[in-house]
């Protein structure tokens, strides 16, 4: 019982980032739910409440503007979201707009490079 403790205490350091890449780890490893070592991760955190509001791990992804390509933000808006043309192009027009809600920070940069590549602006929330 002594290791299980020595392992609880470490747990208990991990920050958020650490503990999604333990989870990771974990479901890779050995199959297991993300949802669940994340569950078992998060609660050892404890004294770190706000810590873990500041640092934020989900992202809506807003694009702001078209930076007058509009026809190639669009393609790539069809590419990101899986949207029709009349869609993806409504939400081009309709800007600010959010692409994707609540995806992880790599996902979101992603996604803001490139659309920045195409020559829209992007914000990320």
């Amino acid at each position: 019982m002594a290791d299980i403790a020595k392992l609880v205490e470490e747990l208990s350091k991990l920050t958020v980032m650490e503990a999604a890449e333990l989870a990771k780890a974990l479901e890779e490893e050995w199959g297991v739910s993300a949802a669940a070592a994340v569950a078992v991760a998060g609660p050892a955190a404890g004294g770190g409440d706000a810590a873990a509001a500041e640092e934020q791990t989900e992202f809506d992804v807003i694009l702001t503007g078209d930076g007058g390509k509009k026809i190639q933000v669009i393609k790539e808006v069809r590419a990101i979201t899986g949207l029709g043309l009349g869609e993806a192009k409504a939400l081009v027009e309709g800007a600010p707009k959010p692409i994707k809600e609540g995806v992880p920070k790599a996902e979101a940069d992603d996604i803001k490079g490139k659309i920045e590549a195409a020559g829209g602006t992007v914000e990320l929330k």
